[in-house]
């Protein structure tokens, strides 16, 4: 696989990443996340004070364990779904469609049982899309080679 440049957005900038392991479950569960698209690492970016995006040179390493979804899926919405449940997975790298604010919205109503899984993929289907790849293990880390580091305005 070539080489690619991934963003990340958060306060600070972030020359050593690390796996995240926090209180809330994310997308594709613990993991340090980066995305393709700058403006989408902005947008991560501009929820804080002062909003640093950090960018990374990846060369992925072939034989990790890698999930990758192209497209949102039933297997995508059930592998968010059993992640957001706090279930653990042995993937490096998990990487597709990003469950935005409002997907998230619509994940969260279908998991209480207010949308059935047809009104879920009959709202979501018209969304723009996103991107994130969460590395989730030691491994996955080495991938990443940090460039450079940018303040950017709200």
């Amino acid at each position: 696989m070539g080489k690619m440049t991934v963003y990340h957005g958060s306060y600070l900038a972030v020359k050593h990443p690390k796996i995240i392991r926090g209180k809330n479950t994310k997308d594709f569960g613990p993991g340090f996340y980066c995305t393709i698209i700058r403006e989408q690492a902005e947008r991560w970016a501009k929820r804080y004070e002062t909003p640093v995006v950090t960018a990374y040179t990846v060369r992925i390493n072939t034989n990790l364990k890698i999930l990758e979804f192209r497209e949102m899926t039933e297997e995508w919405l059930d592998f968010i779904i059993s992640c957001r449940y706090g279930n653990p997975h042995d993937y490096d790298l998990v990487i597709g469609a990003m469950a935005n604010d409002q997907i998230y919205n619509y994940i969260a109503d279908y998991m209480d049982g207010i949308l059935t899984r047809e009104q879920f993929w009959t709202m979501a289907k018209f969304k723009y899309p996103t991107h994130q790849i969460s590395f989730c293990s030691p491994a996955a880390l080495q991938c990443l080679t940090f460039i450079s580091y940018e303040e950017v305005s709200h």
